[in-house]
């Protein structure tokens, strides 16, 4: 053993004697008359005098192994007295565990005995006795760790808190002492090193445990999980490294004059595994899975997650994606889902697909009202790892639960009330959800649906400022117009008396008299707008009022095919709805392609299909904008022609639906409910503009 490697142990011994004398006085004079703080100052003490000895006589020294068995003991002793006043007395097997106790206290005095008598021997003795104390000292190594975790696993959970340090520091010096005298008996000339790193290893125990025994400090100090994952991944490196090389040493051995060849291939081995295996997500998700599992108390850390969790929602910056997506992720992020959908709630109570994170092709999955109600009332967290539970609280549907994609479900409850839910999609790590993902994704979800809420809120105040302005100018042109149709009148009025020129005041007052019926019609139509009630839905026939519509467009052809029952509509409103429909499908067509009208009917529905053969819509823009008001895809455009023909239709107890694609067309479908079979249809009501 060399100078500086001897003068390196040497030091180490003194400074951990030194570090564990100031320890055990400190904690002798903190005593409080319990026999526990006095055997932890004994122990303290009796380690500092060994690390003493040691660092000056060094372990060829006669009482080195002498101190030693005594320093062993001290630390056995407070053990057991904390394992019979302390710390798992409730336990079944104390009897057994005292046993083992009594067996390392016969270890300890045979191995006192073999220290005190084998220099007294022959050479031939002397080598048994210490093969001998070599096997005793490991088996006593082997006895300590048993016992150190028997009383950590023993201990009730605020007891492990408490002691946790100190059994640590505690595994971490009779491990040592295990690897020493294992290697020391297979090969005694080559532990010189190992004993001159004894000293340092145990000047670096001595802050563990005076950080363990210093509640307040302990109650401070906190692992940050970044630094724990990486300072693991350097101990693997330093793993690789290792083995690495203990490889290449065999390699050398074994392989001769082909060694080189071997080590070639190992190396380039080795390098293609870390390329494959370092990048890996799933390698990743699965090591902070097991760090978390055995180094913290909790899975999550709690302050980072929310913290992540506010800058993924609140990020600013025009790239953001929307805040529906944001949300998604923030929650995925969560449990590292790699990806996410989100269903909103619907006028109807049901839960509708609204958008995805990092989906690929996502279904387009509806939850029914029913079971939406169900999510809200009970706020279940829904594990779809396997079968669902039979007393599950929610009767999800079976499409849902088969889809192998999705992991679990978030109801988003805001004020006890559900404002969507987040499919979450499932993890690199798959694993079951237990009692701290619960607790993590409620609380998630509930801040994810204040944020979705507080954005209805605002996009619902939007469009009310919208509408007050749509209404304040429609208000001021129904001024101007009823302005300019008592102008005109007058004028009428005034050239009838002139009847100088017989021509001139004949079309004038044919002029006249048309711009008055024109201006009626339109005012009549703006007031019917803003009917507080709508009139009541009575019994007619379609075909009449879907010819009307048809045969006033003269600007591009319109097909009429098909039949229906009677249905229950308001004439007007329907007139309306259709005039909507069919302006729209003309401005979509081509001059030369025809828009269909189709009817049909069953038992308890009729429709009426308007079709054209134009550019047609995606399913993102009939999702998102095709029903919003004041959104319109054509220059100088309200945007307001299909959100009034579906709000006339629900208010005839009917719907709009629509089925397009881009290149194929679109195809809008008008439902209302069928007549009573046994009804007798009302006379013809006027249209819109007859009615003016």
């Amino acid at each position: 053993m060399g100078v500086w490697l001897q003068f390196f142990g040497n030091s180490g011994h003194a400074l951990a004697a030194a570090l564990f004398a100031a320890l055990g006085i400190w904690t002798l004079r903190r005593r409080d008359g319990a026999p526990e703080p006095v055997l932890l100052s004994l122990a303290l003490l009796l380690t500092s005098c060994w690390a003493l000895y040691i660092g000056f006589g060094g372990v060829d020294k006669p009482l080195s192994g002498i101190i030693e068995t005594i320093r062993n003991g001290a630390w056995l002793l407070l053990m057991f007295v904390m394992l019979r006043r302390g710390e798992g007395r409730q336990s079944g097997a104390l009897w057994a565990i005292t046993a083992v106790y009594a067996v390392m206290a016969g270890l300890l005095a045979a191995q006192m005995f073999t220290d005190l008598i084998w220099r007294q021997l022959d050479a031939d003795s002397h080598k048994i006795f210490v093969t001998l104390s070599l096997v005793l000292r490991m088996m006593s190594a082997v006895g300590a760790l048993v016992l150190v975790h028997n009383l950590y696993s023993v201990s009730a959970p605020e007891g492990r808190t408490r002691i946790a340090l100190l059994m640590g520091a505690l595994a971490a010096m009779w491990t040592y002492d295990l690897n020493l005298y294992g290697i020391g008996y297979f090969a005694m000339d080559r532990v010189g090193e190992l004993y001159a790193l004894r000293g340092p290893v145990m000047a670096l125990l001595a802050p563990v445990i005076a950080v363990g025994l210093n509640r307040n400090m302990a109650a401070r100090l906190r692992l940050s999980r970044t630094v724990t994952f990486r300072s693991l991944s350097v101990v693997a490196v330093g793993l690789y490294v290792v083995v690495l090389a203990a490889a290449a040493a065999i390699i050398e051995w074994v392989a001769g004059d082909y060694a080189r060849w071997v080590e070639t291939g190992l190396l380039f081995f080795m390098g293609v595994a870390a390329m494959v295996l370092v990048p890996s997500r799933r390698l990743r998700a699965i090591l902070r899975v097991q760090i978390a599992k055995h180094f913290f108390q909790h899975r999550y850390d709690y302050r980072a997650e929310w913290m992540r969790f506010g800058a993924t929602i609140g990020r600013p910056g025009k790239d953001a994606a929307p805040l529906a997506v944001r949300v998604v992720k923030a929650v995925a992020d969560i449990t590292e889902s790699p990806a996410g959908l989100l269903l909103l709630r619907d006028d109807s109570g049901a839960l509708r697909f609204e958008t995805h994170w990092n989906w690929a092709c996502p279904p387009q999955l509806t939850i029914a009202a029913a079971v939406a109600a169900q999510l809200e009332r009970s706020g279940w967290i829904a594990d779809l790892n396997g079968a669902l539970s039979a007393g599950a609280p929610v009767d999800l549907p079976p499409a849902l639960i088969e889809d192998a994609r999705i992991w679990a479900l978030v109801p988003l409850i805001h004020f006890d009330r559900l404002t969507g839910a987040i499919l979450l999609a499932r993890p690199p790590v798959d694993r079951r959800l237990d009692w701290e993902d619960f607790d993590m994704l409620r609380v998630a979800g509930r801040q994810a649906a204040s944020y979705i809420s507080e954005a209805q809120g605002q996009q619902a105040l939007d469009d009310a400022q919208r509408f007050d302005e749509f209404n304040r100018r429609f208000a001021f042109i129904m001024h101007d117009v009823k302005n300019l149709v008592s102008q005109l009148s007058l004028v009428a009025r005034n050239a009838e008396r002139h009847a100088d020129n017989p021509e001139f005041r004949a079309d004038m007052i044919l002029t006249l008299k048309e711009s008055v019926g024109r201006m009626n019609a339109l005012l009549a139509r703006l007031s019917q707008h803003n009917k507080a009630q709508p009139s009541p839905p009575r019994v007619m026939a379609l075909r009449a009022a879907i010819e009307n519509v048809a045969a006033r467009v003269r600007q591009h052809p319109v097909l009429v095919s098909g039949s229906s029952p009677m249905a229950l509509a308001d004439p007007v409103r329907l007139e309306q709805i259709l005039t909507h429909l069919v302006q729209n499908a003309i401005d979509a067509s081509p001059a030369d392609l025809p828009v269909e009208m189709r009817l049909g009917g069953d038992a308890t529905s009729v429709w009426v299909e308007v079709i054209d053969r134009g550019c047609g819509m995606s399913a993102e823009f009939i999702r998102r904008e095709l029903f919003k008001p004041f959104s319109s895809s054509k220059a100088g455009g309200f945007g307001i022609g299909a959100f009034e023909a579906r709000a006339l239709a629900q208010a005839m107890g009917g719907r709009v639906d629509v089925e397009s694609s881009p290149g194929a067309g679109s195809r809008f479908t008008l439902r209302l409910p069928a007549a009573p079979a046994s009804a007798a249809p009302a006379p013809p009501a006027p249209s819109a503009a007859e009615a003016a």
